[in-house]
């Protein structure tokens, strides 16, 4: 009995242990703004992987290179996807302006390229430069997608955001 009884708090400890690790691991893969990202008909664990990337979910960060806010969109790729679709101008710090243009802007580009992990190079190395690889044999045999990513910067990112996305699928499904 005392064997028993060892085994069930063990067991229970386990729970409680997992269930923490569970919550915690959660509060690191945050879902900010759903119904904005459920509504841009990108699928969210890449959404999220992508914002997780690009800001660590930091609604005011601003890069080096004047990327803002929470998906960190430069000024004139938000004044492209407002033109494009006809969209008010907002305050790209705000954060569910920002996601609301960045979901739009991904679904863009995934439109234009088909495939995912492209889309995402093209995310972060521009669309004229991923179309640029696609043209080069020596990066792309098929014109679709990338065998090979030139730059570490854009090669580290693609890896991360899908490394973030498998990480969402996980503790969300």
């Amino acid at each position: 009995m005392k064997y028993v009884r060892s085994l069930l708090l063990c067991a229970a400890a386990a729970v409680l242990l997992s269930a923490a690790l569970y919550a915690s691991l959660r509060l690191c893969y945050r879902r900010p703004y759903p119904s904005i990202v459920k509504e841009s008909g990108v699928e969210p664990a890449l959404v999220y992987a992508v914002m997780k990337a690009e800001s660590g979910f930091d609604e005011n960060t601003v890069s080096r290179a004047g990327a803002v806010g929470l998906m960190q969109l430069l000024p004139s790729t938000a004044e492209f996807i407002v033109r494009r679709e006809g969209l008010a101008e907002g305050d790209l710090l705000d954060g569910a302006y920002n996601t609301m243009i960045g979901c739009r802007y991904l679904s863009y580009l995934i439109g234009r390229f088909s495939d995912e992990h492209t889309a995402v190079c093209a995310y972060n190395a521009g669309e004229g430069t991923v179309r640029a690889w696609l043209r080069d044999p020596a990066y792309s045999s098929d014109g679709k997608t990338l065998q090979t990513i030139p730059y570490p910067e854009t090669r580290a990112y693609e890896k991360k955001v899908f490394d973030f996305k498998k990480k969402y699928q996980i503790l969300y499904q």
